[in-house]
Order: C-alpha cells, then structure tokens, then sequence
C-alpha cells in the first residue's frame, strides 16, 4: 500500500506527535476516560503537569469552550477523589479551535492553542516546562511512517512499563516480616521466662524497654530493642497482625533490603520521640509498624490508586487496632512513638526510593530531611 493513500488530519498527526512526546520522552501513561472521542488524556504523578490533556475536537464558540471547560473540571475532580489527590493541575491542548474562542486558562488548568508545528515552536510555556519538545516532534514524518513508529514507540513503552509494575506489585514470601516475627516472639517467650510485661515494668526495662532517663545516660540501644518488646500476648498478637498486613506490602513494593532500612529507621525514630516527649516506660513495635505505614503512603504518592484500595485494606484496620489497644492499654501506649515512626517511615522511604521508580532528587532530600530531623531531636534530649 502506498503512503498517499492514507490520509491523516492535520489535526491528528499533531496529536499522535504529541503523544508519542509525551509518552516516550515524559514518561507520561494514558488514562482512559469513558465517553471522550478525539481527544487524548496523559498523567504522571510527578509531572510538571499531572495530566495533559489533547482535544483535536472542532470548538466552534465560547459557548462550546466553556461546555468543555466544565467537562475538563468535571474529570478532573474524578481523578482528583478516586486518586485522593489535594490538587491535580492540567495543561489542556485545542488543536481545533475556531480563532475566535478565547481559550483563557483557569483554575489549576492552563489551555493553549495548538494548530501548526510553529504553534509548537513558538509557545513560551510548552516550551519552558517542555524544552525538548520542539526537536522531538515527528509530525513531518509522512503519515504511514508517523502512525507506524508512534503505534511502535508507544506499545514498546508500555510494555516496558507493564513488566515494572509486575515487577513492583507482585507479591512476594514475606521473609523479613516472618523473621521480624519471629523474634518479637522469641523476645515475648524470654520475658515470660523473666516474668517481664505489664505486672512487672522493672523487669521489662532490664529486658531493653525504653525510657528517657536510662537513655540520656547512655542506653542508646533501648531505642532499638525497645520495638521488639510487648507487654502482654494482646500487645503482641495485635502489632503482629498490624505487621503481616502492612509489612507483606512493604517488603514486596520496594525490596527486603529496603525494608529492612525503613522498619530499622522507623523504630529508632519512634524511640527518639518517644524519649523526648514520654516519662514513662516504653515497648512495642507499633513505632515501626507505623513507619512502615509512612513508607506506605509515600509508595502511594506515587500510584495513587493504590493507596486509595491499600488505605481501607491495611492503613484503617491497623489504625482501628492501634485504637482498641489504647483503650486497652491506656496507660502504656505510646503516642509520640507512633507520631515519631510515622515521620521517620515515609523519610526513610523518600530516602531509598522505590524500586525502578528511584527518584535521585527525593533520596537527597529523604537523607537531608532525616539528618536536620534527628538533629534537631538530639539536641532537645541530650543538650537543651
């Protein structure tokens, strides 16, 4: 078949340019959006967009810009609620607009016109935000090469993208959580052997539990030791549960290397904070459990929709049990080392990324944020 007898709107060819761009030069993905025709939607998290959106529809008035201005917010809020976003900014394309449409931008979305490639190449915003765009457009290929290599480009994109997310999101043995286990539990049969635990508070402060004082003179190791320690079967059963749940998540998603990091991280720093704010004495591995719950929500910063279904099948049972053993054990749960290991959870996973999607930016900003963090706490136990 020849290549002049296939025949591809301008305003098509332009498009799938744009497409190709941004898929395979942004890392943009495509979202399907159910009763749209002709135009195209992209997303990625971390975007100086999260969502693009390309129409190559004919706008013939204001009055038909503004339906489809009304119809971009509408979607948007649905990305916004289903994907538990605060804000989803968008740059909106019209490749077909009559020139007498004032397409001004709006709230959180910002529209341009686009009906040539010297559109393209003249536009101050696509392209300071974009500055590749402009020399990485193939529109002026002939119509089968430009529907061949964009169909090409974009399927091979894609499937390198669906091997990542099987890579990320099956699941794996939880080794490190049945190990972490099982010494919370080999911890929980020594104090039964030295009757430790909620009778005898003494015995579990020789065992490793935390507390302010022995650690301002120089127990540093009761940060640690103090997260594999409970006070009673009912503590322990219920935080083992918490870390199946959560902790099977965790190590699947980002590697047993890393998990290994954040729930260590995560315990020390729930200790810290438990050491500043507490008076009394301190045990339990909810610090870290809740570390790893942080970890969790910085995994879903990155895929929203993820958090949204992991949020009410591991974040809200872990916070309604942490809610009944303080009702059970009110005198003795720890508060400020929830609060402590929760920040130190989600900086220890900005520190070590998430594998395949490691953001170098963030790992600076992860170690930074965790030095200027523990610091700051060093300083108000031991010198203020």
């Amino acid at each position: 078949m020849d290549n002049h007898m296939i025949s591809i709107r301008k305003e098509d060819q332009i498009l799938m340019a744009l497409v190709h761009f941004f898929v395979t030069k942004e890392d943009y993905a495509p979202i399907f959006v159910q009763g749209v025709k002709d135009e195209i939607w992209l997303e990625k998290v971390n975007g100086p967009y999260r969502v693009i959106r390309i129409n190559s529809n004919y706008i013939h008035n204001d009055e038909q810009f503004k339906f489809d201005q009304f119809k971009v917010q509408d979607i948007l809020h649905q990305i916004k609620r289903k994907t538990l976003s605060f804000n989803v900014n968008a740059l909106n394309i019209y490749l077909n607009a009559n020139d007498i449409v004032n397409t001004e931008s709006s709230k959180h979305v910002d529209n341009i016109e686009v009906k040539d490639l010297k559109d393209i190449e003249n536009n101050k915003t696509l392209n300071e935000i974009f500055p590749d765009l402009k020399n990485n457009l193939d529109a002026k290929t002939d119509n089968l090469d430009l529907l061949f290599n964009v169909t090409k480009d974009i399927n091979a994109k894609t499937q390198k993208d669906n091997k990542t997310f099987e890579k990320i999101f099956t699941m794996k043995k939880p080794i490190i959580t049945f190990i972490i286990i099982a010494l919370c539990c080999i911890a929980f049969i020594v104090e039964l052997f030295f009757d430790a635990g909620s009778e005898n508070p003494l015995m579990m402060l020789y065992l490793g539990a935390n507390n302010r004082t022995l650690v301002k003179y120089g127990d540093y190791y009761r940060l640690l030791s103090s997260a594999f320690l409970h006070w009673d079967l009912i503590h322990l059963a219920c935080n083992m549960y918490a870390l199946y749940m959560i902790g099977n998540q965790i190590e699947s998603h980002f590697g047993k290397a890393r998990y290994v990091y954040i729930y260590l991280i995560s315990a020390l720093g729930g200790g810290l904070l438990s050491v500043l704010f507490e008076e009394t004495i301190s045990a339990g591995a909810s610090g870290a459990i809740f570390g790893l719950m942080g970890a969790l929500v910085y995994f879903g910063m990155r895929f929203r929709l993820y958090f949204k279904q992991s949020l009410n099948s591991n974040i809200i049972p872990v916070i309604v049990i942490n809610l009944l053993l303080g009702f059970y054990l009110s005198d003795m749960i720890d508060i400020a080392g929830h609060i402590g290991g929760l920040i130190y959870g989600y900086l220890a996973a900005m520190t070590v990324g998430i594998p395949e999607y490691n953001e170098k930016k963030d790992n600076i900003n992860g170690i930074i944020l965790t030095l200027i963090f523990t610091g700051f706490l060093i300083y108000l136990i031991f010198f203020r």
